[in-house]
């Protein structure tokens, strides 16, 4: 087990979020919303070529609302899939009521993947843009890094960036975790 992966959360770090109410950050109901974050290709195939295995993990708690169907959800994992190095799109669908050991905070989604394809998380990194995010990856043992954003002022993580480009920095330049 000395393969090494990278979990990148979606929203917020593969494609943009979208403010509906009171300023909060939440994913795309629809492909008209559905829109890539900019410089992201170039960051994933270098992680890519430095050895590490992609992986998004997501809470899509908005299925289980019936705000968006499994469906379109999938559609846009699969439109992920299709334009960047990831081996696989894994996302939970619970809201926090339904206290799932898939929905993160919970590392379940991350723990999963890394028995599956025999991952070592010391020497994986978790990318996200909020607490929940940074928590998993604390609680599943990978090194841990935040995309800044004007939401996320007081989350603490191992790594603070303001792009992609600059985790690949971070990552290329450790190799391995530093706690």
């Amino acid at each position: 087990m000395n393969r090494k992966a990278v979990f990148l959360d979606r929203d917020g770090v593969i494609n943009e979020v979208i403010f509906r109410v009171n300023d909060k950050p939440i994913a795309p109901w629809s492909f008209k919303e559905f829109k890539l974050c900019d410089g992201i290709t170039e960051p994933l195939r270098e992680l890519k070529n430095s050895g590490y295995l992609l992986f998004v993990v997501s809470n899509q708690p908005d299925i289980s609302k019936g705000l968006v169907t499994s469906e379109v959800v999938e559609r846009m994992n699969d439109i992920i899939v299709s334009q960047f190095p990831i081996e696989k799109v894994v996302f939970c669908s619970h809201e926090d009521i339904h206290n799932c050991s898939c929905r993160k905070p919970k590392p379940g989604m991350i723990i999963e993947l890394a028995y599956e394809y025999e991952i070592d998380l010391n020497l994986s990194f978790m990318i996200g843009d909020n607490w929940k995010d940074i928590n998993a990856g604390e609680a599943a043992g990978c090194s841990t890094v935040l995309i800044q954003k004007a939401y996320n002022k007081n989350v603490k993580a191992d790594f603070y960036i303001q792009s992609l480009a600059e985790a690949t920095d971070i990552i290329n330049s450790m190799g391995v975790k530093s706690k």
